[in-house]
């Protein structure tokens, strides 16, 4: 059971934690830059369906939680057996007891833009509420050297 517990800490220490895809000071070379208006704007949502990254950790620490008590019990072949059905219980309990998969609804804009002397083009990008984007609008099309494509007013 120590030896148990000791891989269980030793695996804790390696967990990953999560990181954003977009880290708001950073700077990114520009490829190039498109100067047009806004012909429709609206919000839309987007839902997403994301899977709980813990379910495992959860069930491992359950069926340690119901080993360690199922060791409490008998003597011998007995305890051992009092040890692999508490687990299999603790791992069973924690496993049904949380929600695997929950909802996200992600706010985004959809721009339908006009560029100066090249078409249009149509835009999804994450909502930002301090950039509010209405018809006849000004702005710019920033095309990022990382693939990405970000619409701003213009200034």
């Amino acid at each position: 059971m120590k030896a148990l517990l000791v891989c269980f800490i030793l695996m804790a220490g390696h967990i990953s934690q999560a990181t954003a895809d977009y880290n708001r000071n950073q700077a990114v070379p520009v490829d190039k830059v498109l100067f047009g208006k806004v012909t429709s704007a609206r919000q839309i949502t987007e839902t997403e369906l994301t899977q709980d990254r813990n379910q495992g950790w959860k069930t491992f620490g359950g069926a340690l939680i119901g080993g360690s008590i199922g060791n409490q019990f008998g003597s011998g072949s007995g305890r051992a057996l009092s040890t692999i059905l508490g687990a299999m219980l603790g791992s069973s309990i924690a496993n049904d007891s949380h929600a695997r998969v929950k909802h996200v609804t992600i706010q985004l804009v959809e721009l339908m833009i006009s560029i100066d002397n090249d078409g249009e083009y149509m835009v999804v990008q994450d909502f930002d509420p301090s950039m509010l984007f209405h018809t006849q609008d000004k702005i710019r099309m920033i095309y990022l050297s990382n693939g990405s494509v970000r619409i701003d007013k213009q200034l």
